[in-house]
């Protein structure tokens, strides 16, 4: 009798009845946890205390590329003028935005998982850094979202893509207040062609939905759209009653 061949997508019903029921455990576990996240949501409506931005970019640009200073040049403005700074503890432009917010005192990449890196200015210490690992890129990409008030999305390949889209289509159906969504260089029209002449053009998106992202090319653009929202956060949150 010839030995059976394994199943590369794991074990059948058939050939192990209890697989099916451990499948089913787990993914009733994972449901009930993100009803308790949503819940936690509820109760604690997206009030942010700090403006931060999210940055999103490619980890393969190295530190001798224009883009790569371009975004230090960014972040370390940014952060100057008091914004916190959210990003992925990779390289590339990752760690650009980093050494930027910080003033290049922290430059190597975060080890193990998927780190997020969060750099908050203070005023009695050049910056306060604090990294979450995540295991995987639905909740890493759930933690930037509720974390910041703005995003810049630099030229990057399919995991930067993910992430614009996210941010995208969360704007799109209103889960996330609307905020700065800036595509940062000439790298995003090939995107924003195929949106506009194959879905929306096709009715499977609506005009408005191209008006959500805003293409900004230099790093005064970047920083003058950052700033104008900043201010708003500020003024909203010196009316709040006991500010």
């Amino acid at each position: 009798m010839s030995e059976k061949t394994p199943d590369p997508h794991g074990e059948r019903a058939t050939d192990n009845p209890d697989a099916i029921d451990l499948c089913r455990i787990i993914d009733q576990s994972v449901a009930q946890l993100w009803e308790t996240v949503e819940s936690l949501e509820r109760l604690q409506p997206r009030n942010l205390q700090r403006f931060r931005v999210s940055v999103f970019g490619s980890s393969r640009v190295p530190p001798e590329s224009p883009l790569f200073n371009e975004v230090k040049a960014m972040t370390r403005r940014l952060s100057v003028a008091g914004c916190d700074l959210v990003t992925g503890g990779g390289g590339g432009l990752m760690q650009a935005a980093n050494e930027g917010a910080t003033d290049g005192l922290l430059s190597a990449p975060a080890s193990g998982d998927l780190p997020i890196r969060l750099v908050e200015g203070r005023a009695n210490k050049p910056f306060v850094e604090r990294v979450y690992r995540h295991r995987t890129f639905f909740s890493r990409l759930h933690h930037f979202v509720r974390l910041s008030s703005a995003f810049i999305v630099l030229p990057g390949g399919i995991g930067t893509t993910l992430e614009a889209m996210m941010i995208w289509q969360l704007l799109q159906v209103e889960h996330i207040p609307s905020t700065p969504f800036l595509l940062y260089g000439g790298h995003w029209n090939g995107l924003l062609q195929w949106v506009e002449e194959t879905l929306v053009d096709n009715h499977f998106a609506d005009r408005q939905d191209l008006t959500l992202p805003t293409v900004v090319t230099t790093v005064d653009e970047v920083v003058e759209a950052i700033l104008e929202e900043f201010k708003q956060f500020q003024a909203m949150n010196e009316a709040k009653p006991g500010s």
